[in-house]
């Protein structure tokens, strides 16, 4: 990434950020935690993009190289950890489930950024015990080193729809589907199938971000049905697509 710059991580912090608008590559000394209260959140680094909605949020290690992108009206929370504060004991970017109660606890927190006094250290305690509660989630597009796999990957990115097998994207990339097979196992740690299923759900999110209908993204994202989406989208994010907009 270029034009990497260090940025002091302060204790809490919101930022306000327009559909598309992006905060360009930089890192802290500290840990951070970052929630979107509204929209979605996508992190980007060298290895990846971790993405997450209202009931998520993304863990970004001290030192990691890595950009904000918002998708609909994002308002950014950020939490900042000492370095010798790790309390999930991560030592990369990980996307964590946010319950009710933790969410409300990142708001109030980040709401009062410069609060002192013994509310304020309780405040902290209860979020860090929520903190470490968390379930991590696999929501996370891995970047492609090899070429073979990365063009793969460049045609799903431009059209998430296209329903072509792995043995069709190889004969369009002149590659093997055996040695992509292994390539998508051996990178991304999951098959094929996995993968489109995140990409298309990643930019379903982007899309009903944008305030898309339902139908719409189910038929921009490759899926045979609006029911089949709902129904994915629900397993994975544990509520529907028609209500996202509804949960900041």
């Amino acid at each position: 990434m270029p034009n990497i710059r260090h940025t002091p991580a302060a204790p809490a912090h919101i930022l306000a950020l327009a559909a598309g608008e992006r905060v360009d590559a930089h890192r802290h000394d500290n840990h951070q935690i970052v929630y979107a209260g509204s929209g979605v959140l996508a992190v980007t680094t060298d290895a990846g993009t971790w993405f997450a909605p209202g009931n998520r949020a993304i863990w970004v290690p001290a030192g990691t190289v890595h950009a904000h992108r918002a998708h609909g009206h994002l308002e950014l929370h950020t939490l900042g950890l000492p370095v010798g504060d790790n309390p999930l004991r991560l030592d990369a970017p990980t996307v964590l489930a946010v319950s009710p109660l933790l969410r409300e606890l990142i708001l109030a927190y980040t709401r009062d950024p410069t609060g002192t006094g013994p509310a304020r250290r309780r405040l902290r305690a209860v979020l860090m015990d929520q903190l470490r509660a968390s379930p991590h989630e696999p929501v996370q597009l891995p970047t492609a080193t090899d070429p073979r796999l990365a063009a793969v990957c460049a045609l799903l990115h431009t059209d998430p729809a296209d329903p072509g097998t792995l043995a069709e994207f190889g004969a369009r990339t002149h590659t093997g589907e055996r040695t992509l097979s292994r390539l998508f196992r051996s990178e991304f740690g999951m098959t094929f199938p996995q993968w489109r299923t995140q990409l298309r759900l990643y930019h379903a999110l982007k899309m009903l971000a944008d305030d898309l209908p339902v139908t719409v993204v189910a038929h921009r994202c490759g899926w045979s049905s609006t029911s089949a989406f709902i129904d994915v989208f629900r397993r994975a994010y544990g509520y529907t697509p028609g209500t996202h907009n509804r949960r900041a």
